[in-house]
């Protein structure tokens, strides 16, 4: 029986796909590079191959990873990469690369799924694009900064390409909920809280590995709903309140960053919106109506059967993320209806583009400055 996540989500692959081969169903499908995939059970790239190989829609055709197999060949995390690698090699006929140079160019409908670090992405899309690629997935927030994002769409435009992000929460259960909720109810405002389950001696780590900072990394998510639901932008926010009971600005090696923030934005449309995020704060998120400060609605991720399945895979495997089982269906949805437009499909509902991308970016510049100040008092 499979009992590994990847193993549960390939056998269900092999499933799906002889039901579709018996009822004579043939399903479109997009080449898909990888771009990198990290250690295995920490590195969010190599979650997404784990998926990847299962999905109808998708042929894998390389893994470019640059560290392990370069410079890193000797690092924490080499020896499990390169388990993986041999058996995704003969299991599914991948080719692993060290370089987007060394792979071959696009040869068909080829979607770049790169996973790396923030700071690497711009030089990895250029490369891909020159590769003929035509679609590409970047993880949050796809760039450092707002100039990079804005020379990125140019470069897309010119090359007849076109640029999704992984905002997963855009199509996440518990928002649409309680946005739902917020919309039939006069007077209502909604709390985004968003955490994560790293602990406190992890920080250090945590702060180096997503130096963007909090506010383009973690609840960059958050902002990403403000800017595509509520009209947040630059232009309409007409103030922002940091909440100091919510909210810790640390310095850890060689990185200042906060472990939790919380603030809430006013628009110039008269909106509020209240946002928190903790690096410590457990494997849950949930969003919070309310009306005149009394709670209305609550919505939450994982529910109470969502919980009891996390749970249970976390016990099993204690070394995986575990915001990996918990964001699993979201993940799969968004690569799917990426993966199912570049195939020659419809346009993908609901995710976010490179002009939210960049009006997210530009929100995050401007509030971390303006919350690191005011919390520093």
């Amino acid at each position: 029986p499979a009992t590994s996540p990847a193993e549960r989500l390939t056998a269900m692959g092999a499933f799906l796909g002889k039901f579709t081969d018996a009822c004579g169903i043939t399903t479109p499908t997009a080449d898909v590079v990888l771009v990198g995939c990290g250690c295995p059970k920490r590195g969010m790239g190599w979650y997404h191959l784990t998926q990847l190989v299962s999905m109808k829609c998708a042929r894998v055709t390389c893994v470019v990873e640059p560290w392990y197999l370069g410079a890193g060949k000797d690092a924490p995390g080499a020896a499990e990469f390169m388990e993986m690698k041999d058996e995704y090699e003969k299991k599914y006929g991948i080719q692993f690369f060290a370089s987007i140079a060394d792979m071959p160019a696009a040869t068909g409908p080829t979607c770049a799924l790169i996973a790396g670090r923030t700071a690497d992405n711009p030089k990895f899309f250029d490369e891909c694009v020159a590769k003929g690629v035509k679609f590409i997935y970047l993880e949050k927030p796809g760039a450092p900064s707002v100039g990079e994002l804005e020379t990125m769409k140019e470069k897309a435009a010119a090359q007849g390409a076109e640029i999704f992000l992984g905002y997963n929460k855009n199509v996440t259960d518990y928002v649409t909920k309680a946005r739902a909720f917020e919309a039939s109810t006069p007077g209502a405002t909604t709390t985004f809280i968003h955490n994560n389950a790293y602990k406190p001696e992890e920080l250090t780590e945590c702060f180096s590995r997503n130096a963007e900072g909090m506010l383009k990394n973690m609840a960059v998510h958050e902002l990403a709903l403000l800017v595509t639901f509520y009209g947040v932008k630059v232009d309409t926010i007409a103030s922002v309140t940091a909440i100091a009971d919510d909210s810790s600005l640390q310095t850890l090696g060689d990185f200042t960053d906060f472990s939790k923030v919380g603030f809430t934005i006013a628009t110039t449309a008269g909106k509020t919106i209240t946002v928190k995020a903790d690096r410590c704060g457990g494997s849950c998120s949930y969003a919070v109506v309310t009306v005149d400060g009394e709670e209305k609605f609550r919505s939450m991720t994982p529910d109470d059967e969502l919980k009891a399945k996390v749970d249970a895979q976390q016990a099993a495997d204690p070394a995986m993320m575990p915001y990996f089982f918990l964001q699993s269906d979201d993940y799969l949805t968004l690569k799917s209806r990426v993966l199912e437009y570049a195939a020659g499909g419809a346009p993908p509902e609901g995710i976010a583009t490179i002009d939210i991308a960049i009006e997210t970016l530009k929100v995050s510049e401007h509030l971390t400055p303006l919350l690191k100040a005011e919390l520093s008092k």
